[in-house]
C-alpha cells in the first residue's frame, strides 16, 4: 500500500457468506493503489468482527455513517440489490466515488434513476469480467483483424446457483422483485463480456425456462417458489453482423461449472474457456486462437485468484481514474446499458419476438 492509496469503505463486508469476503477484500489487500479504510454492516457485532478479520481501521453498524466519514474516498456497495438504491444515492450525495455490485438497480427504472443521479462523479459497476486479462487480449486480437471478420460465436455460461437446491439466506434470488436472478446476474455478465469482445448487441431474441419451479431449502428442508428463469437461450446480433448463440445455464454442479466462448472469423478462430461456480465473472479465463498473440497481462492484483482477480482489475482502473480524472472504468452508464439489454432479453422471451433498439429502451 502506498501513502496516497485511495481509501475504500465496503458496505456488506461480512466475514461469513458475503461476496465481499471472497472478492473485494483480497483484491484490495493485494493492490498498492487502494487500501481498506472501513467496513460497514447492519449489526455492531458483525461490523466489529469484519474490521478485525480484514484489517480495517474503522467499523460502522450504520452504513450511512460510513458513507459520510472523511476517511472514505470510495464507497463500495456489496449488499443485496434491493438495498442498492438508498446507499448509492447517499454516496453520490456525499460526493464520494461509488463502486456498486451489478445489477445497479432492482429494475430498469431504478437503474435509470441511479445512472442519471451520478452526474460527472466517479462510478464503477461490478461488470468486472470484461476486464479479465484474457478478455482484454482477445478483444485486441479481434479489433486488429487477426482472425478476419468475426462471423459467429457460440457461448455457454453456467452458474452453480439457480438449481434444484438453495438455502434460506439465498431465497431472495428466487423472487422477481429482488432484481437478482439468472438474467440480471449470470446473463448480464455474460452479455457484457460478449459486448466487450464484439461491440454493442443491437438485437436479441430469447427463450427462458424454469426447470426447477420449487427448489429445496437445504438448511430447513422446506421448498420455495422460483419466480424467475433458471435457463436462458439468447440469439443476438451486433452492429457488424456477427451472430451470437448463448446458453446461460443455472444449477450446474460446482465441479462442472464452465464458460466457453467460441468465435469463428473469416480468417481464423478464437476461444475463451474457464468458468467457476460463481459464474464467468468469478475467475480467470484461458485464451486460445489460430492467430499468434502475446500472453495476457499479469493480474493487477498479484497473487489473487478466483473472484478477487477480476475485481482487482476494476479497483486498479478506478484508482487510476480518480487520480487522473479519467473515466475508463465501466460505470453507471454501462450499468444502464446492461440493464436495458437484460430487459430486452426478458421482453423477447415473454413475447416470442426479436427486440431491437436496445440503447433507446
Amino acid at each position: 500500500m502506498s501513502d496516497n492509496a485511495i481509501r475504500v469503505g465496503i458496505i456488506g463486508a461480512d466475514t461469513r457468506a458475503s461476496w465481499a469476503r471472497f472478492s473485494h477484500i483480497p483484491a484490495i489487500q493485494h493492490l498498492d493503489a487502494v487500501t481498506l479504510s472501513a467496513v460497514a454492516t447492519r449489526r455492531e457485532d458483525s461490523a466489529r468482527e469484519a474490521a478485525a478479520a480484514f484489517g480495517a481501521p474503522k467499523w460502522f453498524a450504520d452504513p450511512f455513517a460510513m458513507i459520510r466519514d472523511d476517511s472514505v474516498d470510495v464507497v463500495t456497495v456489496a449488499v443485496r440489490v434491493p438495498a442498492h438504491r438508498d446507499l448509492v444515492r447517499a454516496a453520490i450525495d456525499a460526493g464520494k466515488a461509488v463502486y456498486c455490485e451489478a445489477p445497479l438497480g432492482a429494475s430498469l427504472e431504478e437503474t435509470r434513476e441511479l445512472a442519471a443521479s451520478a452526474g460527472t462523479g466517479h462510478t464503477a459497476i461490478g461488470l468486472q469480467g470484461r476486464l479479465n486479462p484474457s478478455v482484454r487480449r482477445a478483444a485486441q486480437i479481434i479489433a486488429e483483424g487477426r482472425i478476419g471478420r468475426p462471423l459467429s460465436a457460440r457461448v455457454v455460461s453456467t452458474s452453480s446457483g439457480f438449481g434444484p437446491v438453495t438455502a434460506s439466506p439465498y431465497e431472495y434470488f428466487e423472487q422477481a422483485a429482488s432484481g437478482a436472478n439468472l438474467l440480471t446476474i449470470t446473463t448480464g455478465h455474460t452479455l457484457d463480456i460478449i459486448e466487450a469482445l464484439l461491440g454493442d448487441i443491437t438485437e436479441v431474441d430469447a427463450r427462458t425456462e424454469i426447470f426447477w419451479p420449487h427448489p429445496t431449502l437445504a438448511d430447513t428442508g422446506a421448498t420455495t417458489t422460483r419466480e424467475v428463469p433458471d435457463h436462458a437461450g439468447v440469439l443476438a446480433k451486433v452492429a457488424t453482423g456477427t451472430v451470437i448463440a448463448a446458453d446461460i445455464i443455472g444449477g450446474v454442479a460446482p465441479d462442472e461449472a464452465a464458460f466457453r466462448f467460441e468465435l469463428r472469423g473469416s480468417d481464423g478462430w478464437l476461444n475463451l474457456t474457464g468458468g467457476t461456480l460463481f459464474g464467468v465473472q468469478g475467475g480467470d479465463l484461458t485464451l486460445s486462437s489460430s492467430a499468434d498473440f502475446d500472453e495476457p497481462d499479469k493480474p493487477a492484483a498479484p497473487g489473487t485468484a478466483g473472484p478477487a482477480l477480476n475485481v482487482g482489475e476494476l479497483y486498479a482502473l478506478l484508482a487510476r481514474d480518480i487520480r487522473t480524472g479519467s473515466h475508463s472504468v465501466p460505470g453507471f452508464a454501462e450499468a444502464l446499458h446492461n440493464s436495458r439489454l437484460i430487459d430486452a432479453v426478458a421482453v423477447a422471451a415473454s413475447s416470442g419476438h426479436r427486440v431491437t433498439g436496445i440503447r433507446q429502451r
